[in-house]
């Protein structure tokens, strides 16, 4: 059974918003055209506008969209329909309504009623951009209209649609603050979880404290600089760099904290810590889209790796950046086994490990972040430091 993650469950619910947009939209627009065109004639009080020909090419563009939005539907991608729909209707009904009103030298009446609802519905799929290009699109349809066939009375139902905008956008906005809220509730819970379990990992180890937050700050910087994450998945994966040795939880303190070379043994026991801290985490909102960090961490470009021993871009590219910000904190961190290396020897070894053991593209992005990474470094070391009582100015280089 699939889980219902977070982004699984806004997809089910633009879904869903998407399927009760297209019920409405058909139903109001045939049901509108239907009452004007063929019932509301037959009153003798009523005066209508004769039957506008060129709704039968509208009729035909709808029966279009129908299947291809169904296909888009099969295809978890109904994001697109409600732009496509709504540029269609606009662009082709403005179309129709120009020449309709400029051929038979009539004066303009706003067209389907399905217009209104577009504006007036839009705050359910909580998306500003989409309010944005039908708000405006919608006025510029209008006046564009009205310039054209140099009609005044565009103005009046350009002045509904500009209240109607304002109502739609005070409940957008406000649908817009439910959700930021729950989601820093959210995320502020998230942060408390992950680092407490941080904080039991380093009493275990008390060689890697500061490891974890180390290695994520570089992370998030080289996956920053690579311009393939958006916002939402660089907290992600912030996240599961946090959480990336959490499998060592499953190791005994003897074997974390031995001074000496560790036995064939011991060493493949370590190599179990992927797979363990990936089960841990496979259903925890928020980190699950980036396990492969926490598993593949430790896997190398050239595939000697573990624990599965993937090779060159068979491993993800968040895991493969996660690799050489661990690397680099192991090599400048002070272990039970060895000294911390200088940081010129860390960053030289990660050059020689280009190709080999690194990904050579993520390399060369290192070496233009890696200024970032000595501030960070600096940063950390400062702080221990003074919770040392001791203030040195001139850290290690």
């Amino acid at each position: 059974m699939q889980k219902k993650t977070l982004k699984v469950s806004l997809l089910y619910e633009e879904r869903r918003a998407t399927i009760w947009f297209l019920y409405i939209f058909y139903v109001l627009y045939f049901s509108y055209d239907l009452v004007y065109y063929y019932f509301l004639p037959k009153l003798p009080w009523f005066t209508h506008l004769p039957f506008n020909v060129l709704n039968y090419f509208m009729y035909l563009i709808l029966t279009i969209l129908l299947p291809i939005s169904i296909i888009l539907l099969k295809r978890n991608k109904p994001g697109y329909i409600k732009y496509i729909y709504f540029f269609n209707y606009t662009i082709i009904g403005g179309i129709i309504d120009i020449i309709y009103y400029n051929w038979n030298n009539l004066p303009y009446t706003s067209g389907n009623i399905v217009e209104i609802v577009i504006i007036i519905f839009s705050p359910i799929f909580i998306n500003k951009k989409y309010f944005y290009i039908i708000f405006t699109g919608t006025i510029a349809k209008l006046l564009i209209t009205g310039i054209i066939l140099k009609d005044s009375i565009v103005s009046i139902p350009s002045i509904l649609v500009f209240i109607l905008g304002i109502i739609s956008f005070i409940i957008l906005h406000r649908f817009l603050s439910y959700v930021e809220a729950v989601k820093t509730g959210y995320n502020q819970q998230l942060d408390g979880i992950v680092k407490g379990i941080i904080t039991t990992l380093e009493l275990k180890d008390p060689y890697t404290r500061g490891h974890s937050e180390r290695v994520a700050e570089y992370a998030q910087i080289l996956a920053k600089e690579s311009n393939q994450f958006n916002d939402d998945e660089l907290k992600s994966f912030y996240y599961a760099c946090l959480l990336h040795d959490i499998g060592k939880v499953n190791i005994p303190d003897t074997i974390l904290t031995k001074p000496g070379k560790l036995t064939k043994e011991e060493f493949e026991l370590i190599k179990t810590h992927p797979i363990v801290g990936a089960k841990a985490v496979e259903d925890v909102e928020g980190i699950a889209d980036f396990m492969d960090v926490i598993l593949h961490h430790h896997e190398r470009w050239d595939g000697k790796g573990y624990p599965i021993g993937l090779k060159g871009d068979t491993i993800s590219l968040a895991a493969r950046i996660t690799a050489i910000a661990d690397a680099f904190d192991a090599m400048t961190s002070s272990r039970s086994y060895r000294s911390a290396l200088p940081l010129q020897v860390a960053y030289n070894r990660v050059l020689e490990g280009k190709g080999t053991q690194f990904d050579p593209q993520l390399v060369e992005l290192f070496i233009k972040v890696y200024p970032s990474w000595i501030k960070v470094y600096d940063s950390y070391n400062y702080k221990n430091n003074i919770k040392g009582g001791v203030i040195n100015e001139n850290p290690q280089t």
